[in-house]
């Protein structure tokens, strides 16, 4: 006796796009010098083609050295991603490529910002605005009868 089987109807399909990887990671390793900056901004871009992933996870724990020339590099990087309207973050960056990143300013601008360390600032300083300066009290202008009238 054979059994009957009732004709399935197949599934709607999803029209949702495939979402995006994760997260991309460019892995950054040993000191870099500034002769490797171009090809690593070649990589990043070749790395960027064809995705819509943002931000990008820059990894730099193998990095050996927290320098100005990685600041350059991050900085490039960043410059590079966001010309491609993404951006890139810091991964595993150490306390001395942060505490860098945050002297020369450029640790928002290329998502090294952490939060507050609770044992302390570690040697950063908090940013704000510059204050305006007034003159000191006491002190006039003269006139000098060559000037142009303002």
């Amino acid at each position: 006796m054979a059994a009957h089987e009732e004709p399935r109807t197949p599934r709607p399909k999803s029209r949702r796009p495939c979402p995006e990887p994760a997260g991309l990671v460019l892995a950054v390793d040993g000191p870099i010098t500034r002769a490797d900056i171009p090809a690593l901004c070649e990589r990043l871009g070749r790395l960027l083609s064809g995705t819509r992933a943002d931000p990008v996870t820059v990894d730099v724990g193998e990095c050996s050295a927290a320098d100005l020339v990685t600041v350059e590099a991050l900085a490039r990087l960043q410059l590079t991603a966001l010309r491609r309207g993404r951006r890139i973050r810091l991964g595993r960056a150490d306390g001395d490529l942060r505490r860098l990143l945050a002297w020369t300013g450029l640790d928002e601008e290329v998502g090294a910002a952490a939060a507050p360390d609770p044992a302390g600032s570690a040697g950063v300083e908090p940013r704000g605005q510059a204050e305006q300066r007034e003159q000191p009290g006491g002190v006039q202008e003269r006139v000098d009868p060559g000037d142009p009238p303002p």
